[in-house]
């Protein structure tokens, strides 16, 4: 009995794996046609109808290519970091709130800040093991957001898990049978936006692959597939932040057509975001996290835990 349990959560898992690299590559192609047209041009529409095949055949471009890498460079880590940088942009889907109890995670959101902390170091070592000081100027400076961002990000965390009384994703569907918690919580989904920009190192924080100046930032040495892999990690966080944001703050009834359209909304404003803001000062990309959204974040927990308290006396 359990072998066979053991087989369908390991094919389950291969579906979804399968599933979200699926949705990367499409989210690719929607990127660069929302691209095109706020420049005022087609996207990708040379390839099939509409440039439907364009990311596949990106993808082959890239994975057959020759496989190049700095002579200088710490080869193993090199080689290894894209690749764990991947592996960890998949595992954190396994606390996708499935109702079958295919992966049941109490601390589903703990697993989910331990991951993303866990990829600070995939980039730190990409930056650093290409010997180049580009990459690792790009590096430093990626890592350096990440970390500032993710202390505001747990504390946002903590005041829905005050309020929701878990960590567990499922209970945020039960808490939002009523009312989405983007009407209760409106300032902190605000911030929590700009966290998640942050955190993916997107537009208008993308400092560490800053074009303009740094080159490419931290994969400047990268070609073929371990650029290819770095590539598909980024998108897959994207995709990622954008299914958590619906489930928290958009009412999570992953079942529904309709939880997809709202996923694939947030995922269309990280696009309009990229092709809207010119990129922020990086002085005062720090000074937003530490002296605004730390402060602010507080002080909304504060509130909710105080909020929480004043039920507990009024219901008991």
């Amino acid at each position: 009995m359990y072998l066979k349990d053991l087989i369908v959560v390991l094919l389950s898992s291969l579906v979804l794996i399968i599933m979200v690299l699926v949705g990367v590559a499409f989210l690719t192609l929607m990127e660069r046609k929302v691209l095109g047209y706020i420049q005022i041009r087609k996207g990708p529409n040379k390839v099939g109808i509409c440039g439907v095949p364009q990311p596949f055949c990106d993808a082959i471009k890239l994975f057959t290519k020759e496989q190049t890498y700095p002579i200088v460079s710490n080869y193993l880590s090199y080689y290894i970091s894209p690749i764990i940088s991947l592996f960890l942009s998949l595992l954190v889907w396994m606390v996708f709130p499935y109702l079958t109890n295919l992966y049941n995670f109490n601390l589903g959101l703990l697993f989910f800040l331990c991951c993303t902390s866990m990829g600070v170091y995939t980039v730190m070592i990409a930056g650093w093991s290409s010997n180049s000081n580009y990459a690792l100027l790009g590096g430093l400076r990626a890592v350096a957001q990440t970390i500032s961002y993710e202390v505001s990000m747990a504390l946002l965390l903590l005041s829905l898990v005050f309020m929701i009384g878990g960590y567990n994703l499922l209970d945020f569907e039960l808490g939002q049978s009523n009312i989405w918690f983007i009407y209760l919580f409106f300032p902190i989904s605000l911030a929590w936006v700009t966290s998640m920009l942050a955190e993916t190192n997107r537009t208008p924080f993308d400092f560490a692959e800053g074009e303009s100046e740094l080159v490419s930032g931290f994969n400047v040495e990268y070609s073929s597939g371990g650029f290819a892999l770095i590539f598909l990690s980024e998108y897959a966080s994207i995709l990622f932040m954008s299914m958590l944001f619906s489930v928290m703050f958009l009412g999570s009834n992953v079942f529904s057509f309709f939880f997809f359209m709202k996923l694939l909304f947030v995922s269309f404003l990280f696009i309009w975001v990229r092709g809207t803001l010119p990129r922020y000062r990086y002085d005062k990309l720090m000074y937003l996290a530490w002296k605004k959204y730390l402060p602010v974040s507080l002080n909304f927990l504060f509130f909710y835990m105080g909020m929480k308290l004043y039920m507990y006396v009024v219901i008991f």
